[in-house]
């Protein structure tokens, strides 16, 4: 750890100035890594191409960051596939990377605060949310580095004469292409369980936040990973992002982000060498409230946080609140009242619940969304405007919580995924009709539901077509359950040992036992 860095990790900031004064250390003092990480060295990308990672809170630059191409992407998996063959992590004990995976674990609660505010800095999330996060990312690590000791292989039912073993191998070199929601969450949710089977790994951040992997990528050289185990190539899903697909000694890709980019990469590993392909996608969650949950104010709370928590740039937001009527008029005016205690703010005040929008593109789409429920004939209750003068200097793309009531199942805003702060609500009469309108979607990642009776919860539990559930709660879950879901939301699943049951292959071998004489 160089001295700047050990400055750095020893900073426990708390208030506004905390954070803002860090920021300001990190710029000045260390300086942020730009290139790309490749064969245990940082280097500039083949082409010599850069592009802008820019703070969505204030429109000003972070750094110009190394734009990979598909020359890069070969020259990473070249390093991956020698560092896979020649078993230095691949044939390793488990348990003793099971010791590195929990020495990175370490480095990332030594740096966390500083992580924290790289993805605060590079994508407008409010730092505590950061801060959640990056707690989330060093659980994913600590959990998949336990859990591959512990995991046995199977002895096959046979007879005398013969032995049958099923065992589990690693895949090989994993191609990790991850979202700006949450940059280094979902970066751990990928590469933990791959690197702990004994996997190497390219990941791919997205261009719009690139900063934390990269510095993710001095910590684990720090914590002990082999040369060529683990690599990062920055750029943009076209170039480096297709590469990866489309490459034939890539063995597996594990993706989050649009469903539409996911029906890509399938196509991709389909024209190349039919490597696996887990996808986690889109979504347009529905959130079930019926008149007999308890405590409607909390419940409210809950549903509110559950759309405008991260901007409403979450796969999972409850973006679709389905209310039953006779509460649904009461119910909406407590949600509006949460609403308005979560209004965005400066992404590095600790006291803001939302930040910035990640850019230019992302805002502009959420602002057509809300222009379209207006003219599709839904009552806006809240919101729909852009905001300005919440940022560090009066600029920025923010957008306070929007709400629309009156929505039906033909509008945009009630089908598509938005992305973005945008709360539609339906009402419903009767549980059948909670239910069709909850499954009336392209999507099944995520299902909220809210009632104290316990019969009807495990009715609609069962039928709602939903990769997980909540039940009165939303996103209460920890790294013990797989997070995923069906329909075009994917086929995927992170977290728990699902996770690595799909970063190994299954190897059975038969074994004829001589007869005894």
């Amino acid at each position: 750890m160089t001295a700047q860095s050990a400055i750095l990790a020893t900073e426990t900031p708390e208030t506004h100035a905390d954070w803002r004064a860090l920021a300001e250390r990190l710029r000045t003092e260390r300086g942020l890594e730009t290139r790309a990480y490749i064969d245990d060295a940082f280097v500039a990308a083949i082409g010599g191409e850069t592009f802008t990672t820019a703070n969505p809170a204030t429109g000003e630059p972070l750094a110009e960051v190394a734009s990979c191409d598909a020359a890069d992407a070969e020259a990473a998996v070249v390093v991956a596939r020698r560092a896979f063959e020649a078993g230095e992590w691949s044939r390793r004990a488990p348990g003793e990377r099971k010791a590195v995976l929990l020495r990175l674990a370490e480095l990332m609660e030594a740096h966390r605060h500083e992580l924290a505010l790289l993805d605060s800095l590079d994508m407008g999330k409010p730092v505590s949310s950061a801060m959640g996060d990056m707690a989330g990312a060093i659980g994913c690590i600590r959990h998949h580095a336990e859990s591959i000791d512990k995991l046995y292989g199977e002895i096959a039912p046979t007879g005398e004469d013969s032995l049958g073993l099923v065992m589990r191998e690693p895949l090989g070199v994993v191609a990790s292409i991850v979202p700006w929601n949450f940059p280094l969450m979902m970066t751990a949710w990928k590469i933990g369980p791959a690197l702990a089977a004994g996997n190497s790994v390219i990941l791919k951040p997205s261009e719009k936040s690139p900063l934390s992997a990269l510095r993710l990528a001095q910590l684990t050289r720090e914590a002990g990973l082999p040369r060529g185990v683990f690599q990062v190539l920055p750029g943009f899903g076209h170039t480096v992002g297709k590469a990866l697909a489309l490459s034939m000694e890539v063995d597996c890709l594990a993706f989050t982000g649009s469903t539409g980019v996911g029906k890509q990469l399938m196509q991709y590993a389909g024209q190349s060498n039919l490597k696996k392909v887990f996808l986690e996608c889109g979504g347009k969650s529905p959130n079930l409230i019926f008149a007999d949950c308890k405590d409607l104010d909390r419940v409210a709370e809950h549903a509110a946080a559950a759309i405008f928590h991260n901007q409403g740039e979450v796969c999972i937001a409850g973006s679709r609140l389905l209310v039953e009527n006779s509460i649904r008029e009461a119910f909406v005016d407590k949600v509006l009242a949460a609403a308005e205690r979560m209004q965005p703010g400066d992404p590095l005040d600790p006291a803001s619940f939302m930040g910035a929008i990640v850019d230019e593109t992302q805002h502009a789409r959420i602002l057509e969304y809300i222009r379209r429920g207006v003219e599709e004939g839904a009552t806006l209750r809240a919101g729909g405007q852009a905001l300005g003068g919440e940022g560090q200097n009066g600029k920025g793309l923010f957008i306070g919580p929007t709400v629309f009531d009156g929505v039906t199942d033909r509008m945009a805003i009630g089908r598509e995924e938005i992305f973005g702060p945008v709360l539609a609500v339906f009402g419903f009469d009767t549980e059948e009709e909670a239910v069709r309108l909850a499954n009336d979607s392209d999507y099944g990642l995520a299902a909220g539901l809210w009632s104290q009776d316990i019969d009807r919860i495990m009715r609609v539990t069962r039928r709602l077509r939903s990769g997980q559930v909540f039940v009165n709660n939303w996103a209460d879950m920890d790294q013990t359950v797989p997070f995923g879901g069906v329909k075009q939301s994917g086929n995927g699943r992170d977290k728990s040992h699902h996770s690595l049951e799909e970063y190994s292959d299954l190897k059975a071998v038969w074994m004829s036992l001589t007869p005894a004489p």
